[in-house]
């Protein structure tokens, strides 16, 4: 008995060791050297991608989950996350989304071609940008809510829009209403993450977007406590700092008036139930509401901006919950002080900002932003929209995404903000 416990506890004691050894690895080489995101099989290869810092003839091929159940000897749990994903079943290629999706066409989107040639940082763009966020988070007379936080100190849950590609050594940060759904495609093949009839998307645009906005399709940081347990967080940091890091923004105010009309101005039946007949009761004093999104529409029960307004500056709005994504401020979606971005992209300037990272992450002879993407809700519509809004709430407003307006460079609204 005694010899047995002590083969067990040498067991453990070596297992714990080649744990601490592949750390110190990781640490000194980088998980770049480890393909931890597993693709679906594909019955033939495909001609890798290029690899951004490492070369267009390497490819990041090793299993780290494998790696480690071989070193631990079997003894690392394995997690429904570890190993082979089960196949999805094959998706046909769409048409081009612009032209069958409704919401894709009411939002504005434009599919034709522009000259994008640039330098690497036209002008030190990219520089300035990351120049002023950096001394921001270091000001300590700037201050918001989460800033002095550090990364541990963020809950796995708000660590669900960094979507991760192990094969090229990329963090993408999505923010709603900011081009997400082309960035999300973008990342998918690039991971080669979803196969259509057995081979990895090579064109974004053949991406259905029921399947760009599934959760399952990404690897994002949020997933990794249920693949490495107590590593996972040790892991993330390791990523952020060896991996490519990247967010793209927007005007705050212009945000907000896009994801209205995306969510609130077209039927929407998960909003509808779960937004909208709260804020129809709360401000606008309606009883009695048809229980489908298309029977209040048809009714000329819409919320109205204002109405909207209200649910974000009522202060029960986040007690009862945080912001829903499409709304919650850039800051807390993505963490800018606590994750150091190797670049920040504007949707004002996004044809330039799309062409200039592909060329930062050595893909762009492969693979292309969709082109241009034209959204119908400009900034010269604030005026337009927030023409009904009290003063008094504007203001307030922008106290609640000053934060945003301020880390990325956006004027603040004068015009708005005063009589």
């Amino acid at each position: 008995m005694t010899k047995t416990r002590l083969f067990r506890l040498w067991l453990v004691l070596g297992s714990v060791f080649m744990v601490l050894l592949i750390i110190v690895y990781w640490d000194n080489v980088g998980t770049a050297h480890f393909y931890l995101q597993t693709s679906f099989p594909r019955p033939h290869p495909l001609e890798p991608l290029p690899t951004p810092g490492h070369g267009a003839e390497k490819e990041f091929t090793s299993d780290v989950d494998a790696f480690l159940q071989k070193l631990l000897g079997g003894g690392l749990k394995q997690s429904p996350l570890s190993g082979k994903r089960p196949e999805q079943p094959s998706v046909p290629a769409s048409s081009r989304p612009g032209l069958s999706n409704a919401e894709e066409s009411v939002r504005g989107y434009d599919w034709s071609a522009r000259d994008t040639q640039q330098g690497p940082d036209p002008g030190g763009q990219q520089a300035e940008r990351r120049s002023v966020l950096r001394g921001l988070c270091a000001n300590a007379s700037f201050v918001f809510p989460t800033k002095e936080r550090s990364f541990d100190d963020i809950p796995n849950y708000e660590l669900n829009h960094l979507i991760v590609d192990d094969r090229h050594g990329v963090i993408y940060c999505y923010v709603p209403k900011v081009a997400c759904t082309n960035w999300k495609r973008v990342m998918i093949v690039l991971s080669e993450s979803l196969l259509d009839r057995g081979t990895p998307y090579r064109d974004p645009l053949d991406i259905p977007r029921e399947y760009v906005h599934n959760s399952s399709t990404h690897l994002t940081f949020n997933k990794f406590w249920r693949r490495y347990g107590k590593f996972s967080r040790h892991l993330m940091k390791i990523k952020l700092k060896k991996y490519t890091k990247f967010l793209f923004v927007r005007d705050p105010f212009v945000r907000l008036i896009s994801a209205f009309r995306s969510k609130f101005q077209l039927e929407n039946e998960e909003f509808y139930r779960k937004f909208a007949v709260p804020m129809l009761k709360m401000y606008a004093n309606r009883t009695g509401l048809p229980a489908s999104v298309s029977e209040a529409f048809s009714a000329g029960l819409k919320v109205s901006f204002a109405n909207f307004i209200q649910y974000l500056l009522d202060p029960r709005t986040e007690k009862l919950a945080p912001f829903n994504e499409h709304w919650r401020q850039v800051h807390r979606l993505c963490h800018p002080c606590q994750i150091d971005y190797d670049f920040v992209g504007k949707l004002e300037t996004l044809d330039q900002d799309a062409a200039q990272l592909l060329r930062l992450l050595k893909v762009d002879k492969v693979l292309h932003f969709p082109p241009s993407y034209r959204n119908r809700t400009a900034s010269s519509w604030e005026e337009d929209w927030f023409a009904t809004i009290p003063l008094a709430w504007r203001q307030q407003l922008y106290k609640l995404y000053e934060a945003d307006f301020v880390l990325f460079g956006y004027p603040k609204p004068e015009h708005l903000l005063r009589d």
